[in-house]
């Protein structure tokens, strides 16, 4: 039982009119008076507040089956009031670090009512979690008092990476592939023959089938190409020191997971050979290439119990291991980080080793608080320091990306919260221009 608003004005009420009451009927009788109100009142709460009890309203908790890191995951709480119109308050105790919208829900139900409360968390990390239980507060009928109880309703959750991004670019991977998406440039064309259609104004005039052309009457049949399929795509997925820092709230690490997935989800869309490592000083986790969506599971359910260490990675050791692993032409994508061009050696001399056997393509994850530091003019001592120290580390990356080019790499260096989109639209232009 909590005391209600309305009963603290009504205590104060006593007191205010205490001092009246003693000029008119004298102090010691005031002073009964007042005690015996405030009796009365906390006495009428006492009632109020067992009154309600049979009145509870009942409330189940909805989680989706698996939450995504980094996203505003939506969680539904149905409420029901059988008995009587009800005012509540209502605190869920999801888990400590989680972001959310709104930690305590305010609701009114009709009587015989049903509603739907819905709010949104968002987990900063990936593993199980104990979500608690579900703390309620109901107004009692004469508004005197809260009655306070608990739902017990406590389970474990699992959070894993970005699933609601992969269902998203499943949807829109699925839709070019249909024809349904107009693609805002043309990104090339392929080499294996799709089909034929009629000419359109601006097809390429060496594409026209003149042969099947001449077999009917009508407009000129043009050959449509497609990427070539079935190509062999390896993602190496750094976990070592520099996957450690936090960027906007989440690990390096995670961040490069969720664009692993999603460029595995893209690669396996596309008819490709998708295989995964995850390397520090030794390959920790090696995941053979191979076709086909079930693989896509396979990938999500090995990959999201790994955590990132601080140890120093082993570029060369985790290309070395490719090299064994993978005989036949590839494009091989290194997701990592680059601090300068001293730090940056060994990977360059393990893409190096890459090329030209295979496409190596290096993937960084860039910290948007750098940009915005190097961007931001101020006259502020610290802050001109910070933003010296902050176009210093951007020159070094650029120094040490244009030596990865020299040598016939691919570079993308991209913030990590964009790393996503512009990792997995690189790959689809790889494909259509025919680069691997």
């Amino acid at each position: 039982m909590v005391p209600a608003k309305r009963v603290y004005l009504l205590l104060i009420l006593g007191l205010a009119i205490a001092p009246i009451l003693s000029l008119l009927i004298g102090i010691p009788a005031s002073i009964t008076l007042t005690v015996l109100f405030d009796i009365t009142v906390l006495g009428l709460m006492v009632i109020d507040a067992r009154r309600v009890r049979p009145l509870r309203v009942e409330i189940e908790r909805q989680l989706p089956p698996r939450l995504s890191i980094g996203r505003d995951n939506p969680v539904l709480l149905t409420v029901t009031s059988a008995k009587t119109d009800a005012v509540i308050k209502i605190r869920d105790y999801y888990p400590s670090g989680f972001g959310v919208s709104t930690s305590t829900l305010n609701a009114t139900i009709p009587l015989q009512g049903k509603e739907e409360i819905k709010y949104t968390v968002n987990p900063t990390q990936r593993g199980e979690f104990a979500w608690g239980n579900i703390q309620v507060r109901q107004l009692a009928p004469w508004g005197l008092a809260w009655d306070n109880w608990v739902i017990p309703q406590s389970v474990q959750v699992k959070v894993y990476p970005d699933l609601i991004g992969l269902r998203s670019l499943s949807i829109r991977l699925t839709l070019q592939s249909s024809g349904s998406m107009r693609q805002s440039r043309q990104l090339g064309i392929g080499t294996e023959f799709a089909e034929l259609r009629n000419y359109r104004t601006g097809d390429d005039l060496r594409l026209i089938d003149w042969k099947a052309t001449a077999r009917r009457v009508g407009p000129p049949l043009v050959r449509v190409l497609e990427p070539e399929q079935e190509q062999t795509l390896i993602i190496l997925l750094d976990r070592g020191r520099l996957m450690t820092a936090k960027v906007q709230g989440l690990q390096r690490f995670d961040w490069g997971l969720n664009a692993t997935l999603s460029l595995a989800l893209a690669g396996l869309h596309r008819g490709d050979r998708v295989g995964v490592g995850v390397f520090d000083r030794l390959m920790h986790t090696w995941l053979a290439p191979e076709r086909g969506q079930h693989h896509l599971s396979r990938l999500v359910d090995h990959l999201t119990p790994i955590q990132p260490v601080l140890l120093e990675s082993d570029y060369l050791g985790a290309v070395t291991n490719v090299v064994k692993q993978q005989t036949r032409r590839a494009l091989v994508v290194v997701i990592t980080d680059i601090v300068d061009v001293t730090a940056s050696t060994e990977l360059l001399a393990a893409l190096t080793r890459l090329a030209p056997r295979y496409l190596p393509f290096c993937v960084t994850l860039r910290d948007p608080q750098v940009d915005r530091l190097a961007q931001t003019f101020t006259e502020d001592v610290t802050q001109t320091y910070n933003r010296a120290v902050a176009l210093d580390l951007l020159a070094q990356r650029q120094v040490a990306f244009a030596q990865l080019k020299q040598k016939g790499v691919l570079v993308l260096d991209a913030p990590a919260n964009q790393i996503t989109d512009q990792l997995v639209e690189r790959y689809l232009q790889l494909k259509a221009r025919n680069q691997l």
